[in-house]
């Protein structure tokens, strides 16, 4: 089995702080342990590499000036060329992480991913490029706002709310023009009561729903729960006595919609009309299914299904 390659992965759109970083990260000489490294630059700004200053010379930059030269051939030709046995990458915000990740030699494993952003211009890149903005941060370990005005509390809350719309596991760290550092330790309840004997799960709350119920299935193991979603009886994945229920969601964008739903057991589900809208109770169990989830995840034991109208809203959102 060939050695894995550690990956570090800098994402963020031009002018967000990758190359600072990459830059201070190379210069400590706590990062090197003497192995080669290549860097790879896919985008170049107003900021440019100090090679002179790096903390050691085994450290090999080459630059991927077009998404096409991101193929697992060329970056494994690459590696070879320099001998190495890390990778760093600067990733083009403009460019897709599938890209990316897709053509990763088999041996190269990202340990980490960090997204940088400026906080002056956040918000613009949100609201007109949402696609690759979610892109980013679904996957990253840690956020940093960059430039970020030190008390702008409204801005922060608003940070909050659109990563954690996306990944509620990565951290998120806030530093001010003059490098003072703050993380995030803001707590939004969830909208619905977890004690409650049923917990009801509102129209609007369903994407929220789903996605705590992914990222910490072991908080609603055995709870009961009340929601209304779509089925799908009849599909070959799926064994007797169970169906899929669920609803589209909408991360960024239109082009982003989903169907995502829940393993369900029931009785009878040849009475269940496939691709119908229902109200289901059920208690929640928790499984480790590898045909389904990626590690634990929750079934539906239902109690109750009955037909129910269109949600207002039939496409769940985080908004």
């Amino acid at each position: 089995m060939p050695k894995q390659v550690p990956v570090y992965l800098f994402t963020g759109f031009l002018e967000s702080g990758k190359t600072k970083f990459a830059q201070e990260t190379l210069q400590d000489s706590t990062f090197n342990n003497g192995d080669r490294m290549l860097l790879l630059v896919c985008e170049e700004g107003i900021e440019e590499y100090a090679p002179d200053e790096f903390a050691a010379p085994n450290i090999f930059m080459e630059v991927i000036e077009d998404e096409s030269e991101l193929t697992t051939e060329n970056l494994a030709a690459l590696l070879k060329k320099h001998r190495a046995s890390y990778v760093i990458v600067e990733y083009n915000g403009m460019w897709m992480l599938d890209s990316l990740y897709s053509s990763m030699p088999p041996e190269w494993v990202v340990a980490q991913e960090f997204m940088f952003v400026d906080s002056t211009t956040f918000l613009n890149y949100n609201n007109n490029m949402r696609q690759l903005m979610v892109d980013k941060l679904q996957s990253c370990e840690l956020v940093v706002f960059n430039r970020f005005p030190e008390g702008d509390e409204d801005l922060k809350m608003q940070a909050h709310v659109i990563v954690r719309a996306t990944n509620r596991r990565c951290d998120i760290a806030f530093e001010t023009p003059d490098g003072k550092i703050t993380y995030d330790d803001i707590e939004i309840p969830l909208p619905y009561d977890l004690n409650a004997p049923v917990v009801e799960i509102a129209d609007d709350d369903y994407a929220i729903f789903l996605q705590d119920i992914m990222d910490q299935p072991d908080k609603y193991r055995d709870k009961v729960v009340r929601l209304k979603g779509r089925t799908v009886s009849k599909s070959r994945s799926l064994k007797p006595g169970y169906f899929y229920f669920g609803r589209e969601v909408m991360t960024c964008c239109a082009n982003d919609i989903r169907f995502l739903p829940l393993l369900s057991e029931w009785k009878d589900v040849k009475s269940v009309s496939n691709m119908s809208w229902y109200e289901v109770t059920a208690r929640v169990d928790i499984r480790n299914l590898p045909e389904v989830y990626e590690g634990p995840g929750p079934v539906l034991h239902v109690r109750k299904i009955i037909p129910c109208a269109v949600p207002a809203k039939e496409v769940a959102t985080f908004f």
